[in-house]
């Protein structure tokens, strides 16, 4: 690990301000990802700026009926916080399912959204990894990539984005804010993370030395009837195989809004518009839900092993709607 310096920052300026002043240095907050980053090699800063004691973790109604969440927040006071959970249920479902309870405890709500992908050729500095070391290639074509992705990838890049969170803020149109040498600023969560393109190493549209400040979620009444369910290959702490944040309004068996995200199938969350568009005014029946799976999955371009992702991905919509469904009856 490279020798590196320690700074903790006394308010948002100030913080920003130490970050402009070195190209080298991070961003510390919880460090669940960072710095095991460093432990590999893949990160190296040369300073460590200690956000935590920031005046960003709180949680608060916003005058529209809104939720702000705070970027150093924790995962565990985020899941635990009484309006994250009548509000947002599949928000708070997430971050539970999203790591233990220690992990949970440490990490923030900032670092959560900008956790690397946990792709093992990006950990392993003796193979090539365009999203490590650009224009070095794609391991995990050829390789292994069983959990890898099967949207908006390209050959430069199949990683698949590890956040749990980051599925259910999409479904429900978060907004990151986050603050700059020139200012505050903002962006819609559905445009934060970048297409991979060729350029899978550019992962989010923060400009540089930017520090998010927090995650607001607009007013959605049909998140109030939302569900998060994640498959992953032991029933203990592990990385989503595949997940789903849903929420639904059906009245007279029609329905009337639907929200659907997915993870663990690209290099971000995935927002399932087109299911939406085919699912709103029409029946609430398991039929409806996978022909809406399926025509978001169509455009799915699985590799040799990880096309179990398209059947595991269609299940979960028909498995979640349809448990919304039946309680909407109730």
């Amino acid at each position: 690990m490279r020798d590196f310096g320690y700074q903790r920052a006394h308010d948002v300026p100030g913080a920003v301000a130490l970050l402009g002043a070195d190209p080298d240095a991070r961003y510390l907050g919880g460090g669940t990802n960072l710095v095991d980053l460093m432990k590999t090699g893949v990160e190296r800063p040369a300073l460590l700026v200690d956000v935590r004691e920031l005046p960003l973790d709180g949680i608060e109604s916003t005058d529209d009926g809104g939720l702000r969440v705070g970027a150093t927040v924790t995962n565990s006071d985020l899941a635990a916080h009484p309006e994250v959970r009548r509000r947002y249920p599949a928000l708070a479902e997430a971050v539970l399912a999203g790591a233990s309870g220690q992990l949970r405890n440490m990490a923030t709500v900032g670092g959560n959204l900008l956790q690397r992908t946990r792709c093992g050729y990006f950990t392993d500095l003796s193979k090539p990894c365009n999203k490590r070391t650009p224009g070095s290639g794609c391991s995990a074509v050829e390789g292994e990539h069983h959990n890898h992705a099967i949207l908006g990838a390209t050959a430069h890049c199949v990683a698949i984005h590890p956040s749990d969170m980051g599925v259910a803020l999409t479904a429900f149109d978060a907004v990151v804010t986050y603050e700059t040498v020139d200012g505050p600023g903002q962006s819609p969560l559905a445009e934060f993370y970048l297409p991979v393109g060729e350029t899978p190493h550019l992962e989010t549209a923060l400009p540089p030395g930017a520090l998010i400040t927090g995650v607001t979620l607009p007013p959605a009444p049909v998140a109030a009837r939302s569900r998060y369910r994640k498959v992953r290959e032991r029933a203990s702490y592990a990385f989503a195989i595949g997940s789903i944040a849903g929420a639904l309004d059906v009245r007279d068996g029609v329905v009337r809004e639907v929200r659907v995200a997915f993870g663990a199938v690209a290099s971000r969350p995935w927002r399932a518009r087109e299911a939406e568009r085919v699912l709103t005014g029409g029946p609430a029946t398991a039929e409806a839900f996978a022909a809406a799976a399926d025509a978001e999955l169509a455009a799915a371009e699985p590799l040799a092993d990880n096309a179990y992702k398209v059947t595991l991905t269609r299940n979960l919509v028909v498995a979640l709607l349809t448990e919304l469904t039946e309680e909407a009856a109730r």
